[in-house]
């Protein structure tokens, strides 16, 4: 088990291998960077499940190290989280400090996780209608560069879904699995973000 401090903010998911950037500006948080430079560097991202204060947690989160910091002369920090391991909560700590903290396990992610060569022709196909549906320019020849894990848990943190979509994709188990979500949300989006009359939701 491990204590660690946390980031709650909706829409932010990080993986491990990635990195996220993030401009500090709340007095808590802004405390929060500075009691982790002084420690180990290490905070937890996880998302509340509701955008308010003092919101529940979800279950899985990534904690992440703090890379390149900027201190800015008003207080607010630039720093760059890069994610070494999801962690799943065990249960929030009642703490005096102002950012909260919770108790969670540790998780494994294979790192050499690979995909087959039709789950990935599957992937980059859905992909590049997906990208050509939402008018991004993307560079191809340099993803099909990339490896599996990198490609899947990239395009994972940066998608355009919602908070909910997200944290499904962080929380799928294996690298297959996650591909296949992602490809299913993607045709769900790009379907229902292109027919207004459509009116699907995702459950």
């Amino acid at each position: 088990m491990a204590r660690i401090t946390i980031f709650p903010l909706p829409g932010a998911v990080l993986y491990p291998g990635l990195q996220l950037p993030l401009h500090i500006f709340e007095p808590r948080y802004r405390a929060m960077v500075s009691d982790a430079l002084a420690r180990d560097r290490l905070i937890g991202m996880i998302q509340p499940q509701r955008p308010e204060e003092g919101a529940p947690l979800f279950e899985i989160g990534c904690l992440g190290r703090i890379g390149d910091v900027e201190a800015l002369e008003d207080g607010r920090f630039n720093i760059v989280l890069e994610g070494e391991r999801r962690f799943r909560v065990v249960r929030e700590l009642n703490v005096t400090t102002p950012f909260r903290q919770v108790e969670a396990e540790l998780l494994d992610d294979e790192a050499d996780e690979v995909l087959a060569p039709i789950e990935r022709a599957s992937f980059e196909r859905e992909a590049k209608r997906f990208a050509d549906a939402q008018g991004y320019s993307v560079d191809w020849e340099q993803v099909t560069r990339l490896d599996d894990v990198s490609l899947i848990n990239g395009v994972s943190q940066i998608a355009p879904f919602d908070p909910a979509a997200k944290q499904a994709l962080l929380e799928a188990s294996g690298l297959s699995a996650r591909c296949e979500l992602l490809v299913q949300l993607m045709q769900f989006f790009g379907r229902t973000s292109n027919d207004d009359e459509d009116g699907a939701t995702l459950q």
